[in-house]
């Protein structure tokens, strides 16, 4: 039904003002004080709080086949979630197996997102390379909005892109206007180190950090940094964990080349020491890839988000519970990888950053939201109160208080990596399509109520590469 949110002040990215906010058959109708809506129109009072744009996390997992089992939450469930935590789309992952299909991938994925409650769209994953997956990629961007493929150069005899396959798929993208974007660690490093851990007899947790370290991941960043220079296309680089990928993005950036780095609010908060707890099911709960990193590495990435060199915050939700966890009792290799985190990002969030002054308003804004949907091209539609834009809407008490708990979230997996923690800053309403799908602890999520959202390819500046650039073409070498 149509609502007037009155009374509060709207927070964009680029500014703030108090206006009244009217929404209609799931848009923004129109922005204004004092607003003249029609009888009937429901009336919300956000008197002392905020109107923000409803979070985009572009990185999650839901219901992912991985590691020998599936993830716990489904897209029902974990959408839902996200829509408790302020958060009203998401970007999730298609990952095909070796040797499958991309669009038989893609379909299946969309199979299962068909309960989603809350709006979805895909990054599809390059696992392989030979012309059907060329042809495939084309299909993708052309026919279903996909403009983003994700690169694993991690996971060694599983989903690894080699460079030959990274190369490929660059080539693609620079030909279909798609961002490439990376899981950056040097997979046959990792793959050594575990069995050199293993060998030592480090099998717990401990070993998980000990065989990722820092150096891994700041390798791979860098190796594709260069393969996308040399290609001249841009670059994503996802859940930046650590200083090395942060420096090697920020010379990047200096040096005028567009790489964009997105950082976890796990990362931001959490430090490596929960890998020795004595308890194992503790320690295996917080086994995610890239690791949580000693406490240096959140001070460089919270100074990434203040300088500009990351624009995203995500939360790679990927939940697994305590029996899945478990299989890798003997040998943490086998600890399925992945924690939650979809229905707390926007909260740990303005807790830590808004409220401690590391972040403004419209900076938070822009970390969870407006500069996803500007680097992936749904702007201003996601992200933004404006006329016109999807009502996404989360009214946000800066007052309003919650202790996070695995007792009381809504995600479907037994662990809270930010278990006992109190925030100050929640979301008091929430809207998705203009419906009121949270009200101040009542969730009123509809299963299937989504819809995906299509990407459009980037423009033509975009697909200048360097090979087709006036300044780089070859010149025959006439020789006698």
């Amino acid at each position: 039904m149509a609502t007037v949110i009155r009374g509060g002040t709207v927070v964009n990215a680029d500014v703030s003002v108090k206006t009244d906010v009217y929404l209609d058959g799931g848009k923004i109708q129109a922005i204004g004080v004092d607003l003249d809506v029609p009888a009937g129109t429901k009336v919300i009072d956000a008197g002392g709080q905020y109107i923000m744009p409803g979070g985009i996390d572009p990185h999650t997992h839901m219901q992912l086949p991985f590691m020998g089992t599936v993830a716990s939450e489904d897209f029902y469930t974990g959408t839902a979630a996200g829509l408790a935590g302020g958060t009203t789309s998401i970007i999730d992952f298609v990952i095909p197996s070796p040797q499958q299909p991309l669009m038989d991938a893609y379909n299946q994925w969309q199979e299962w997102a068909q309960k989603s409650a809350a709006d979805y769209s895909f990054h599809v994953a390059v696992t392989w390379w030979d012309d059907s997956v060329y042809k495939d990629m084309g299909e993708l961007v052309n026919q279903h909005g996909v403009n983003s493929f994700k690169h694993f150069m991690a996971y060694k005899n599983a989903i690894m892109a080699d460079d030959e396959i990274l190369v490929n798929s660059f080539r693609r993208c620079i030909e279909l206007g798609a961002m490439p974007t990376v899981h950056a660690e040097n997979g046959e490093l990792v793959f050594q180190l575990q069995k050199e851990m293993l060998a030592r007899g480090i099998t717990g947790p401990e070993g998980h950090p000990l065989s990722r370290p820092p150096a891994v991941e700041g390798e791979a960043t860098n190796r594709a940094i260069k393969i996308a220079e040399v290609m001249e296309l841009p670059l994503y680089v996802v859940h930046v964990s650590c200083k090395d990928s942060l420096d090697a993005i920020t010379k990047a950036r200096n040096e005028g080349q567009r790489v964009y780095g997105e950082c976890l609010a796990g990362h931001l908060l959490i430090d490596d020491s929960v890998y020795r707890n004595e308890n194992f099911e503790f320690a295996a709960a917080h086994v995610m890839s890239p690791p949580f990193r000693e406490k240096k590495h959140q001070a460089a990435l919270w100074q990434g988000l203040q300088s500009g060199n990351l624009q995203t915050t995500a939360t790679d939700h990927c939940c697994f519970c305590a029996d899945q966890k478990a299989v890798g009792k003997d040998d943490f290799s086998l600890i399925p990888n992945g924690t939650a985190g979809v229905e707390d990002r926007m909260a740990v969030l303005w807790d830590a950053g808004v409220n401690s002054g590391r972040l403004t308003m419209n900076e938070f804004v822009g970390a969870t939201s407006a500069n996803a949907a500007k680097i992936f091209n749904i702007y201003p539609r996601k992200g933004s109160i404006s006329v016109g834009a999807d009502a996404d809407i989360v009214i946000w008490d800066p007052e309003g208080t919650r202790t996070i708990s695995a007792k009381t979230h809504h995600q479907n997996i037994d662990f809270n990596i930010f278990e006992g923690r109190t925030v100050k800053g929640i979301p008091s309403h929430t809207f998705s399509n203009g419906n009121l799908v949270w009200l101040n602890g009542d969730l009123r999520a509809e299963r299937g109520a989504g819809n995906y959202i299509k990407r459009p390819a980037f423009t033509a500046g975009f697909k200048a590469s360097r090979l087709n650039s006036e300044q780089h073409k070859a010149t025959a070498v006439k020789r006698n």
